[in-house]
């Protein structure tokens, strides 16, 4: 008997807790869509076909395209949603997921054979961030530090535009912060507003894992979420 109560407490702490982070989330979500008032999304292979037409229509300004990922692998839908959203006034971009197995020079050759410059109007993006078996053991910041520093200035020489860095809390205290001042930031945080401890200011928030919008048929339900940290004005003028 004592053993059933003491399970369904934890159940009851469970769900108080599943309950705290879900409104948590949602007031995030609210929070995010009434202050900034130029939203985006971004996408991979994951969200299958897209109707970018429709997603405009639902207020999306600008959206970020996986292009490719470390030295060989390259999104299979990059192409068509790149040639289907010029069809919109949805302001394009592409980003590389940074892997830590192989150099930043071969990683940026890997992006520019898929990416052309016409191709966006959104400086490159390079995301860092912890996976797999690194979460638990984080690479050192000297090693990943020389894939990015050459990864960052490849990716200058041919778009002539400083790549946006996108990363979260974690990764930017291990490896961006006091360094890459000349990089714009993407900040993924999914609790509050960011305030990173260092004072530096973003550009673009990721507030939403789980956003929900008609207009993509793939596997995957939800779609990322995302504002630029301006008006719409502004905006206007950064992606000139």
């Amino acid at each position: 008997m004592r053993k059933n109560r003491f399970a369904l407490r934890i159940i009851i702490v469970m769900l108080f807790l599943a309950l705290a982070i879900l409104s948590i989330t949602i007031y995030t979500s609210r929070r995010a869509r009434e202050e900034f008032p130029v939203r985006g999304v971004d996408v991979s292979s994951y969200q299958g076909n897209i109707d970018w037409t429709e997603l405009e229509d639902n207020d999306i300004a600008f959206a970020f395209i996986k292009a490719t990922e470390g030295s060989r692998y390259r999104d299979r839908t990059f192409s068509d949603n790149i040639a289907n959203i010029k069809e919109t006034d949805i302001a394009a971009g592409a980003y590389h997921f940074m892997s830590f197995e192989s150099d930043g020079r071969s990683q940026a050759e890997n992006f520019i054979a898929v990416v052309s410059a016409d191709d966006i109007d959104l400086p490159p993006v390079i995301d860092v961030e912890l996976y797999g078996e690194y979460n638990e053991n984080p690479p050192p910041a000297s090693e990943v530090r020389a894939i990015l520093d050459s990864l960052v200035l490849k990716l200058y020489d041919e778009y002539g535009k400083m790549p946006i860095i996108y990363t979260n809390r974690r990764a930017y205290s291990l490896y961006i912060s006091g360094e890459y001042k000349e990089c714009d930031l993407w900040i993924c945080d999914l609790v509050k507003q960011p305030a990173l401890p260092d004072g530096r200011e973003w550009r673009f928030w990721q507030y939403s894992h789980t956003g929900e919008l008609p207009g993509y048929y793939g596997e995957e339900k939800h779609i990322d979420l995302n504002v630029f940290s301006g008006s719409r004005a502004d905006f206007r003028e950064y992606i000139k």
